[in-house]
């Protein structure tokens, strides 16, 4: 896996998927600074003012040596890649390793994508740059000067690709799914009229004409009250157009998915026919329904049990019960964690074919798979969908294949017990063990029939 430098959130540097421990909060400005500059010479006049601010000690000089050597202690063997130079240091960073710059590539393929009006891949490529944001960026170091000179720009950056992504569901046909949030975005930057011009986009696309133009009305008076001056001409240009009912504010008849994108998946395979018992199991995976969709949340059933329990049995029996309560459709994968060939299928795989089913036509999926795992979630937004992930081999295979849509159930079945989604992604727990006495009776008489069961009830408790 190779080392990771993380900027976008609280600092943090990974090597071989270990984080690395830095907790001195001046090491850490030190390292923020450095890697925000990648592979460029920082002065050491520049580092100082990062640790001290305007309180810049006489042995400045010494005090920017000493913690470059800590720092370089704490990295370990990623100390290395600091490099002494005659006026300041120098990280040396490699393609893919620092967040922050796979975040910008992908924003600029996102709003290429977006100019070619090739809308699927602008919302995947913008889903796979938002994806890599953790918190917020610059705030655990304490250094005030990184925090005002970087800090709005990288903001900038996240908002730019927020706006392409939303601009991209709203051309793809999902203006509904995204209103309520272009209205708390446009609520809190104010100022910005490209918000405003989504927002009312948006509102109109969904049949909400009135509502349009009174986001037009809100949005002049902000301008004018703040700023003293008239919206921009883009804003009332829009405004015009919505007042006449122009057909260019029509989706494009052609905004890059095929016809395949309105058919509903429906992946479960076939149920077990004489599937038996489990109907405390049954019961609990039913009360997660409730949960669902609560707000912002994600509920992941993880079931655990030994080879030959009853795992899928019991998942494909549920997911057929509860079908009916996924209109938007059911996806299915056996991942083959503990396949005899020893074969696993790669989360990519896997986002591969569910995109698929979802309709995305194979030109328009982008190569990247953080981008294809970016489309795959921006297509379950506001979804309400049922993902049965099938003999999972580890966390890390399923993660990948998470929706982001608080709407959606996935419901993920594995001989291991799978804690960490339940530590770090909520997920509800359900260990099966061997049938009780009366369900195996049952089980078999089911199988065997129950004549030949009741004639011979010892061999039955024998099997």
């Amino acid at each position: 896996m190779g080392t990771e430098f993380l900027l976008l959130g609280p600092l943090a540097v990974r090597t071989d998927g270990t984080e690395v421990p830095i907790r001195a909060a001046k090491r850490r400005a030190v390292l923020a600074a450095l890697l925000l500059r990648a592979n460029h010479v920082v002065a050491v006049d520049e580092l100082a003012a990062v640790l001290w601010g305007e309180d810049v000690p006489l042995a400045a000089r010494s005090g920017v040596q000493n913690y470059v050597m800590r720092l370089r202690q704490a990295l370990g063997a990623a100390g290395s890649r600091i490099a002494t130079k005659p006026r300041g240091y120098l990280i040396e960073v490699q393609p893919g390793e620092l967040d922050l710059d796979r975040f910008e590539g992908l924003l600029r393929e996102a709003r290429t994508a977006a100019r070619k009006a090739a809308w699927p891949d602008a919302s995947g490529q913008a889903a796979a740059a938002l994806a890599l944001w953790r918190g917020e960026p610059l705030a655990d170091l304490g250094s005030d000067l990184l925090a005002a000179r970087e800090g709005p720009r990288l903001s900038e950056l996240r908002l730019q690709a927020v706006e392409t992504r939303i601009e991209a569901e709203v051309q793809l046909g999902r203006a509904r799914e995204v209103i309520a949030e272009l209205r708390q975005l446009a609520a809190g930057h104010p100022l910005r009229e490209r918000l405003h011009g989504l927002l009312m986009l948006a509102l109109y696309r969904d049949g909400r004409a009135a509502e349009a133009l009174a986001a037009y009305q809100d949005a002049r008076r902000v301008l004018v009250d703040e700023l003293g001056t008239e919206p921009g001409p883009d804003l009332r240009q829009l405004h015009q157009q919505i007042l006449t009912a122009d057909p260019a504010l029509d989706r494009p008849a052609d905004a890059g998915l095929d016809d395949r994108a309105a058919a509903v998946p429906r992946q479960l395979p076939a149920a077990v026919a004489a599937f038996t018992g489990r109907s405390a199991e049954l019961q609990a995976l039913t009360s997660m329904l409730g949960a669902a969709g609560g707000p912002g949340t994600v509920v992941i059933s993880a079931i655990g049990g030994t080879a030959g329990v009853g795992k899928t049995a019991l998942a494909l029996h549920w997911a057929h019960q509860a079908a009916r309560q996924f209109p938007d459709g059911q996806l299915h994968v056996n991942l083959r964690g503990f396949d005899p060939s020893g074969t696993p299928v790669t989360a990519a795989e896997a986002v591969r074919g569910f995109l698929d089913a979802l309709g995305v036509p194979p030109g328009r999926i982008p190569p990247d798979p953080q981008a294809q795992a970016g489309l795959y979630r921006s297509l379950l937004a506001g979804r309400r969908m049922l993902i049965v992930l099938d003999n999972a081999a580890d966390e890390q295979q399923v993660r990948p294949l998470l929706p982001a849509s608080p709407a959606s159930l996935v419901l993920v079945t594995s001989r291991r017990q799978l804690g960490g989604l339940g530590a770090a992604e909520g997920a509800r727990l359900l260990s099966l063990d061997v049938l009780s006495h009366g369900e195996a009776v049952q089980m078999l008489a089911g199988r065997l029939g129950a004549g030949r069961a009741a004639a011979e009830p010892a061999a039955v408790d024998d099997v």
